[in-house]
């Protein structure tokens, strides 16, 4: 049985237009600014995936157990293809979703996506998780995002971040809403091959410049020229890894650039 996901929905009510993905260890509520101050037109809903935030925590985590649960939301939820947004993990979840199933997908906005990516990497990245998966409190949380991916996002954002994904964990310390094995597991699928959609479904990547190493690989931006051709576009954005809350307002543009 397909999970069902715990959903954000902003804008009007009616049909979604958009579709918006989060990255690995997020959650739907990192859209609100966007969908409310940027693209208050438009019905929008922002999913929390598997193993994050209030949606289902049980296995399988992969990136077809999303896949087929972003399917379902998306039936339910819209009259038409929509736009997908996705950032990060989110980014590599919406390629995969695109080729999956292209009758549900009339075009795709990619922040900074997450997919193809180095095996090792992952497995360090995977490692460094495991070994320091918590904070003793909520400063050093803010202090660990402040100095890192974050650096560039503005302080309200953070604190919106630690109010809604910074919960009690065992033995008075405090980590994200997040399902631990979970994340690991997700460390394991961005290493997964790069997918295009079979269709030339209008695609823009935002690519940051100011993140190393960059998950936006040359293999990346290779294959999405092939398989895609004039339906593709590449944007670069100067910013950190967090491109839709540190350039909300490249981010709108370039969704709005996309709808039909």
């Amino acid at each position: 049985m397909t999970a069902v996901l715990h959903a954000h929905r902003y804008g009007p009510a009616g049909p979604i237009r958009v579709l918006a993905i989060h990255g690995l260890a997020g959650h739907g509520y990192r859209w609100r600014q966007l969908a409310r101050q940027y693209l208050d037109d438009l019905p929008l809903v922002a999913p929390d995936l598997l193993g994050h935030g209030r949606s289902s925590w049980a296995a399988p985590w992969t990136l077809e157990a999303n896949v087929a649960a972003l399917a379902t939301l998306i039936e339910q939820d819209a009259d038409q293809p929509v736009m997908v947004v996705g950032h990060s993990f989110g980014g590599g979840l919406a390629l995969h979703l695109a080729a999956a199933r292209p009758d549900l997908v009339d075009s795709l906005v990619l922040l900074d996506p997450a997919i193809g990516l180095d095996g090792h990497w992952m497995r360090r990245s995977a490692e460094e998780l495991l070994e320091a998966p918590d904070y003793a409190d909520r400063d050093e949380a803010r202090q660990h995002k402040a100095l890192d991916l974050w650096s560039d996002v503005p302080a309200s954002e953070l604190e919106a971040e630690l109010d809604e994904h910074l919960i009690p964990w065992p033995a008075g310390r405090v980590g994200w809403r997040v399902c631990l094995p979970a994340m690991v597991s997700y460390w394991s699928e961005l290493a997964r091959p790069i997918v295009v959609p079979r269709e030339r479904i209008r695609t823009t990547l935002l690519r940051s410049t100011r993140t190393d190493p960059s998950c936006v690989t040359p293999a990346l931006i290779e294959a999405l020229k092939s398989g895609l051709g004039s339906n593709f576009e590449l944007v670069n954005v100067a910013c950190k890894h967090m491109v839709p809350l540190a350039r909300p307002t490249e981010t709108a543009a370039a969704i709005r650039r996309r709808l039909v």
